[in-house]
């Protein structure tokens, strides 16, 4: 088994990697104790070469690999890219492309929603794959040979299931459909963190725009020190205690060491300061710059029993095309298009919409019926009212 540990290595080995169509690309990485994930190994596979890169090297550099990122001719293939393409971007500063997510594929041609990398392998080629070695500590050296193992059936048998998939989007004319999902992946503002959105990943457990400002001035301090520090957000200070502060809203050491969230002798730390310091500057904030609370979007009357129309119709839609619903639309979609026929969502634009969207329009409107026959249920076009009125004089 090929393990790289030197620069030149790895050149010569990217090299060879750039000469092919495509190369499949996993990494195994930690992030238990940190921010940003630890990268530990980096598995490549072409056509007729498979290697580990050991990241971990003492004066290895990745930028070799980064060229092949670049490579514009060369197809990379990842299985769930997500976590993998954040290591990239923010080791590299680039995102790899052009890109194929064999996890997206798979919905497209109809594996179900989010399929596992071991469970695809098994349907497409009949291997099954040893995962024990999944959650082992992948920065401890030296590696085992059964991590090792497991590391490259990641990628070797990850050049079956990309053939595999994208013979069959192609005879089934869905490749489009795929490079369109590869949008959000490929999009920088997918991996970046910008600390003023950072309140956005908390429960909106506020009531008072006061209590939003200051709500949204601790989480996006948090999140800027948990980047600074390079350790979870939750080793600075819990969601729980965000909460308790922007309900609180303590201005000195004592009220804050009062807070239930806080642990004891906390309010002396230099962390407690910074905390009171940016409480401070929320409540400083005149009313009229205060934020406003978002508003929960009012559903019209009618609009629960069209969504669940609407879900009828979408695994009906699913299942007749072999396609994952969770692909299609999503339940967000559903309640944007009972609300409104122009909603600005996925499942009205393109293939999507050929595939459901209209149908979905035209259910709602009463211009296609839901109906069970044969044991399964079926979209039927309704007559329109003329027509039915003229059948009626007739």
């Amino acid at each position: 088994m090929h393990v790289i540990t030197k620069t030149k290595d790895l050149a010569a080995a990217c090299q060879r990697l750039a000469a092919n169509d495509y190369v499949t690309v996993d990494t195994e990485f930690l992030r238990e104790t940190t921010f940003w994930p630890k990268l530990c190994v980096i598995q490549m596979a072409g056509p007729e070469l498979a290697f580990i890169v050991d990241a971990l090297s003492e004066g290895l550099d990745l930028e070799p690999f980064f060229e092949l990122m670049r490579d514009d001719s060369v197809t990379k293939v990842f299985h769930a890219a997500r976590q993998d393409i954040e290591i990239v971007y923010h080791l590299g500063g680039l995102i790899p492309a052009p890109l194929f997510d064999t996890q997206v594929a798979a919905m497209v041609c109809g594996f179900g929603d989010s399929i596992s990398y071991d469970q695809l392998v098994y349907k497409v080629t009949g291997a099954q794959i040893d995962k024990s070695s999944r959650f082992t500590d992948w920065a401890r050296r030296p590696l085992t040979a059964k991590q090792l193992d497991y590391a490259l059936a990641d990628v070797t048998h990850l050049r079956d299931a990309y053939q595999f998939l994208n013979a069959n989007l192609a005879e089934q004319n869905r490749s489009h459909w795929v490079q369109d999902e590869m949008k959000v992946l490929t999009s920088v503002t997918t991996y970046r963190t910008d600390p003023d959105q950072a309140w956005k990943r908390l429960k909106l457990r506020v009531r008072k725009p006061i209590e939003l400002a200051v709500m949204m001035e601790v989480a996006a301090w948090r999140e800027t020190e948990a980047q600074a520090r390079n350790v979870p957000r939750s080793r600075v200070i819990k969601d729980d205690a965000i909460y308790e502060l922007a309900a609180q809203q303590p201005q000195d050491t004592e009220a804050l060491a009062r807070l239930r969230t806080v642990p004891r002798g906390f309010e002396r730390s230099k962390t407690a300061d910074e905390i009171l310091r940016t409480v401070k500057r929320a409540l400083e904030l005149p009313k009229d710059k205060l934020p406003r609370l978002p508003k929960g979007r009012q559903a019209p009357d009618g609009s629960a029993a069209a969504v669940d129309l609407l879900k009828v119709l979408l695994k009906l839609v699913s299942e007749a095309n072999g396609v994952a619903a969770k692909v299609i639309a999503t339940v967000d979609d559903l309640e944007k298009i009972a609300a409104d026929d122009e909603a600005d969502v996925a499942a009205l634009k393109g293939w999507r919409r050929e595939l459901f969207g209209e149908t979905a329009l035209k259910l709602k409107h009463g211009e296609v019926a839901l109906a069970f026959r044969d044991r399964q249920i079926v979209a039927l076009d309704q007559p329109a009212q003329e027509d039915l009125e003229t059948q009626a004089a007739e």
